[in-house]
């Protein structure tokens, strides 16, 4: 009778340790693979705008940190608009890039710089391992001036 008891109590003392295995294993699995992008510290620079109103500029930028998420084992440093840069780098896009495709105008397509830092896992993106990256591009566009901004493209 006694045996019994002590079997069922090492019965119990391995099932709690079965769990807390499980749900250590868990955690652990958790957190090594929601490694997102962040966004947290990011210094934000906005230059005066002509074509463009802040809070669409705004938009334009938050549709870039959500996207930076993906950038797994990247943290987004500085994230700006500069009009006359972006002007240039939609010029070249409508001429020689996407949207020479997609049709897009020039009202309806924006250009943000970035600096971002990419940690050891960041090779796993196809990025430099411990490097930054600095005025990287992000293109954005829009059906319309009423439509919503989404990243068409990014990189130098």
């Amino acid at each position: 009778m006694i045996t019994e008891k002590i079997l069922k109590e090492k019965k119990i003392d391995y099932m709690k340790k079965d769990i807390l295995i499980f749900w250590l294993t868990f955690l652990f699995i958790s957190f090594t693979c929601t490694n997102y992008g962040k966004t947290n510290k990011v210094s934000i620079d906005i230059e005066k705008s002509d074509k463009f109103s802040i809070k669409e500029i705004h938009r334009a930028l938050d549709c870039v940190k959500n996207k930076f998420e993906d950038f797994k084992g990247c943290n987004l440093t500085k994230l700006w608009y500069d009009e006359d840069r972006s002007n240039k780098s939609i010029e070249l896009y409508l001429k020689n890039g996407k949207g020479l495709v997609n049709g897009s105008k020039a009202e309806n397509v924006i250009v943000l710089f970035s600096n971002f830092d990419v940690g050891s896992s960041g090779v796993n993106q196809g990025f430099n391992p411990n490097s930054t990256y600095s005025d990287w591009n992000w293109i954005l566009i829009r059906d319309n001036t009423m439509g919503n901004w989404r990243v068409d493209d990014w990189g130098y």
